[in-house]
């Protein structure tokens, strides 16, 4: 069978603390690539890398299409999240993401897929940043 690297987003991944979400939305930076709009923020907390996921009420009016936009955004983030946590682990850095989903159309996987694609490149390349900076 060989060492396959298996993927997970499970309880300790989400990011579901109130006082942490609402420091990411006071003081986190942010950045876009569209349809998407990723806050993120260096937080000390136990697990390396948290995420919450979010689509807005106000462009897609059903709850099934609020789902499906934010089951297709997990399904691709937990595909490619490990390449950036192994990078955090390796600066020895925790964080905290909130990716919202800003489009106005139910968007394709695999659009979804190539632009997470993007924003894990863009967060591991922030990181990097930071820890030059700080050197």
């Amino acid at each position: 069978m060989g060492n396959s690297q298996r993927y997970f987003y499970g309880k300790t991944d989400k990011l579901k603390s109130r006082k942490i979400i609402d420091l990411i939305f006071s003081k986190g930076k942010s950045f876009s690539n569209f349809p998407f709009r990723v806050i993120w923020m260096p937080v000390a907390n136990n697990a390396v890398l948290q995420t919450g996921i979010a689509v807005s009420s106000r462009n897609f009016k059903k709850a099934v299409d609020r789902n499906r936009i934010k089951r297709l955004m997990r399904e691709a983030y937990r595909l490619q999240k490990n390449e950036l946590a192994e990078s955090l682990i390796s600066h020895k850095i925790t964080l905290a993401v909130f990716i919202l989903y800003i489009g106005k159309e139910m968007p394709a996987y695999d659009v979804v897929f190539e632009k997470f694609t993007k924003i894990i490149s863009r967060l591991i390349k922030i990181t990097d940043a930071a820890i030059e900076e700080s050197v």
